[in-house]
């Protein structure tokens, strides 16, 4: 059945992004439409990944956002009905966790409704291959090709249905990785002071059944509205988090762990409140993971990742290599060649010794576990990276909202016409374009702009020797966008 044919009448057509397919509800995102993207995408699984793994199983999961469990439902009885069978999530979990049971359990892969870090108003279809990640570009673009032109029905004897807790095997995974009892035992005598925002999301209740012993969280009660903002991990979304741990008195070193609203992406705090973005924990975990792990491999990082991350892979001998941002190119890459780790700004890190897909769980563990270990504050251990490497820069970004797809369609078609030769006064000596456009600066910085796929949002990204400069960067591309 074609969507025309369901009498939709919205303005955005059905497309997949970097992760998945996401709308607002009741406009883009309806029953109506999960229930003709459902069997389309089953069946592109099928063709994919039924040859490698012998399966007609696929995994419906959720997250904690608006009627996201109706969705799954709906999603799980739409593909039982086209003859494939379901293994629906009986309660709401993370994103990796139904990756996890994917490759776990050898199926086609997954579909989970979430629309991860958006604002409630949005809910999404994520769609999780028999390897235990994102599903390559070449796999929705057969999606997006047979919902152009859909396929006509057949008749079909309907598959079987069945549900099951994705917390438990993925946590017996997680658990083998790190010292946990070390963990728990830090906790326990208080060496380490643990604050923990799940910003209303899925990774509600994670660190407590991961541990063994109660593990207290900031918003953990379920809001699909999340406070009137967004499950992101960005300052803006964390005061409570930063503004409570300078107020506690204790000689423990104090971490503050955030989570994104499908848990796939995680943020940081050190002692005093001060956010650390995955920009300053990726070299971190670059460290912990090669040099006292044991583990080796490339470090692969997005267009707009620090150079500090090059620069501790560099240290440690590793080799590097960058791809667009969007964590299914990461992936790929992880799959075709050994990799330490993957990690993105936006807080979506991967372990090669994993599976390839960000898990905000595991590197909260990991960053637990580095914390123990060393027995010192974060920052602290961000400034030992930055002495052993010499490199000290600043870093922000900021997502500027256009009132239009037409605006944002000025904004490219000025950058395709009218190439930037000056950023803020410094002369722009070189321009990458294969995921936005990456200005280059003669003193060392660099001005990434890039548009969001799913909403109309220019992002903004800048690195540079103090935080002074990287916002006199952000600001000249304010400006240079409502100039045009």
């Amino acid at each position: 059945m074609a969507e025309q044919s369901l009498g939709i009448t919205t303005i955005n057509p059905i497309k997949f992004g970097t992760d998945g397919w996401r709308g607002l509800i009741a406009a883009d995102f309806t029953f109506e439409r999960v229930v003709f993207v459902a069997p389309i995408a089953a069946q592109v699984l099928k063709e994919t990944y039924g040859p490698s793994t012998g399966s007609n199983t696929i995994i419906v999961g959720y997250d904690r956002r608006f009627m996201s469990e109706d969705f799954a439902m709906t999603t799980a009885k739409t593909i039982q009905a086209a003859g494939f069978d379901v293994l629906l999530s009986e309660c709401f979990a993370p994103t990796p966790a139904f990756s996890w049971a994917a490759k776990a359990m050898n199926v086609l892969g997954a579909f989970v409704i979430t629309a991860s870090h958006n604002p409630g108003a949005y809910s999404g279809f994520k769609m999780k291959g028999a390897f235990g990640g994102s599903v390559p570009s070449e796999v929705t673009e057969k999606v997006e090709a047979l919902i152009a032109n859909p396929p006509k029905p057949v008749e079909t004897t309907p598959g079987t249905f069945a549900t099951f807790n994705p917390w438990t095997s993925y946590c017996e995974g997680l658990r083998k990785l790190v010292d946990v009892d070390a963990i728990v035992s830090a906790i326990q005598s208080d060496k380490i002071r643990v604050f923990v925002d799940v910003m209303n999301g899925a990774a509600s209740t994670g660190l407590t059944q991961l541990l063994g012993i109660d593990v207290p969280e900031i918003r953990s009660h379920r809001d699909p509205l999340f406070g009137g903002g967004a499950p992101e991990p960005l300052p803006k979304y964390l005061h409570e988090l930063l503004t409570t741990i300078p107020t506690v008195e204790t000689s423990a070193v104090k971490v503050g762990l955030v989570f994104d609203g499908d848990c796939d992406r995680i943020a940081a705090a050190d002692g005093n409140g001060n956010f650390l973005s995955s920009q300053i924990l990726i070299p971190i975990l670059i460290e912990h993971l090669s040099q006292r792990k044991g583990y080796s491999g490339e470090v692969v990082k997005t267009v707009s990742g620090s150079g500090l991350i090059e620069k501790t892979a560099e240290l440690y001998n590793l080799p590097v290599f960058e791809t667009p941002i969007g964590y299914k190119y990461i992936a790929d890459r992880m799959l075709a060649q050994k990799a330490l780790l993957g990690g993105e700004e936006s807080g979506g890190i991967g372990y090669g010794h994993h599976i390839p897909e960000r898990d905000a769980l595991l590197a909260a563990l990991y960053v637990l576990e580095i914390v123990v270990t060393t027995g010192m504050d974060l920052s602290e251990l961000h400034r030992s990276i930055q002495e052993k490497t010499g490199f000290d820069a600043a870093y922000d970004r900021i997502d500027l909202p256009l009132s239009s797809m037409a605006v944002r369609d000025a904004l490219l078609s000025s950058l395709q016409n009218s190439p930037v030769q000056t950023v803020a006064g410094k002369a722009v000596i070189s321009t990458q374009t294969d995921d936005g456009y990456k200005f280059r600066l003669e003193d060392g910085s660099w001005l990434l702009v890039r548009f969001s796929g799913t909403e109309p949002v220019l992002r903004l990204y800048s690195e540079a020797g103090t935080i002074e400069q990287v916002h006199a960067i952000l600001a000249w591309a304010k400006d240079w966008a409502d100039s045009v």
